[in-house]
């Protein structure tokens, strides 16, 4: 018998381990080389070498079981209205309407999320609005704000090195990035998706997370060796993805795409929950989202606009950030995103209609 054809979609590994430690000139245009390459083709990397300690992941995913463990009314008590912090409920989302498209489950994801981020009082010189990066609110559960403040400092640290990559990889100062992310609008969101037995109803297909794009620079990304991601390949499939042992996974977000005008991909990813028996399988991520200076101007860099081609309208992070949340959160289609739209009703096997 011959073998299954093998998957000709791949996310690539790399060590950024010489941005993270003292490396030479030579292994660090290595390293931006490979992320330039892995950012045309996948818009995916998995990155090992970034110097996150299984400790302080430990203490991450501690602080999510213990919170997630507790009763549902206790979680709802959590919840921020109009603000993109504290908890989500299940089936209170749709990440496909962040794209404008119409998912088969609208504001029904099957998933659950506590969200904290960076705080307008956090750059006090600057006179920030909290209603664009909001307050946060810590459960009660012991230990749980040190514990993620640990995790949140770290993630942080490594998207902050993968801009100082992005930067050389794309030819740019290497303070590129400083002026679009010295007061970013980060956020932590922390994902399970274990419901209890028998609240599945759903006619035809269960969504995990509909299928979106990241809204910013770059995200930072734990998971669990549970199945259920799904990457958009340029096949126009969707295919598996799972990280590797003590690795992280990075994708590009929205305002990337926009400045490199889609040289380097937003792609599009999705999560399936695996069912067992009619049980969902837990799963459990935490996704660190490097969205860039709320008061920002995304434009498309010079470099990647040639004669024939449309560059990307300027936008301000709070305008297209505001449009994504709308979206997800609201249930208000997003109409500027076009591009994402006619990748996801373009794909084979999606379960979204026109």
């Amino acid at each position: 018998m011959n073998p299954p054809p093998r998957d000709p979609f791949e996310v690539p590994t790399i060590d950024i381990s010489p941005y993270v430690t003292t490396g030479t000139e030579d292994e660090r245009r290595l390293v931006a080389g490979q992320v330039d390459d892995a950012c045309r083709r996948v818009g995916f990397i998995q990155i090992v070498g970034h110097g996150i300690s299984a400790d302080v992941v430990g203490g991450l995913t501690g602080a999510m079981d213990e919170f997630f463990a507790l009763p549902l009314g206790d979680k709802k008590s959590y919840r921020v209205q109009g603000a993109n912090r504290g908890y989500s409920p299940p089936k209170s989302e749709s990440l496909s309407l962040s794209l404008g498209v119409e998912s088969a489950s609208r504001m029904n994801d099957f998933f659950e999320a506590f969200n904290v981020g960076v705080e307008a009082r956090s750059f006090p010189e600057l006179a920030l609005s909290e209603s664009d990066y909001g307050l946060n609110l810590w459960p009660a559960v012991d230990g749980f704000e040190p514990r993620v403040q640990r995790y949140f400092a770290e993630a942080s640290r490594v998207a902050r090195t993968l801009t100082r990559i992005f930067a050389d990889a794309l030819g740019q100062a290497p303070g590129f990035f400083d002026a679009l992310t010295d007061h970013s609008i980060d956020v932590l969101r922390m994902n399970n998706y274990a419901l209890p037995e028998g609240t599945v109803t759903l006619d035809g297909d269960l969504v995990g997370m509909g299928e979106h794009t990241d809204f910013g620079i770059v995200t930072v990304l734990w998971a669990d060796d549970v199945a259920g991601l799904q990457v958009l390949g340029g096949d126009g499939m969707w295919h598996d993805v799972a990280p590797r042992q003590g690795a992280l996974l990075v994708n590009l977000g929205d305002l990337t795409a926009r400045l490199t005008n889609d040289r380097w991909m937003s792609t599009l990813h999705r999560v399936k929950p695996p069912i067992v028996d009619g049980t969902i399988v837990r799963r459990r991520s935490a996704a660190f989202f490097h969205d860039g200076n709320v008061d920002a101007v995304v434009a498309t860099l010079s470099a990647f606009v040639d004669a024939d081609a449309d560059a990307y309208e300027p936008i301000t992070v709070r305008d297209h950030i505001k449009a994504k949340l709308a979206g997800s959160r609201h249930g208000k289609a997003n109409t500027a995103a076009v591009r994402e739209a006619a990748r996801v009703l373009a794909a084979a096997g999606n379960a979204v209609a026109p």
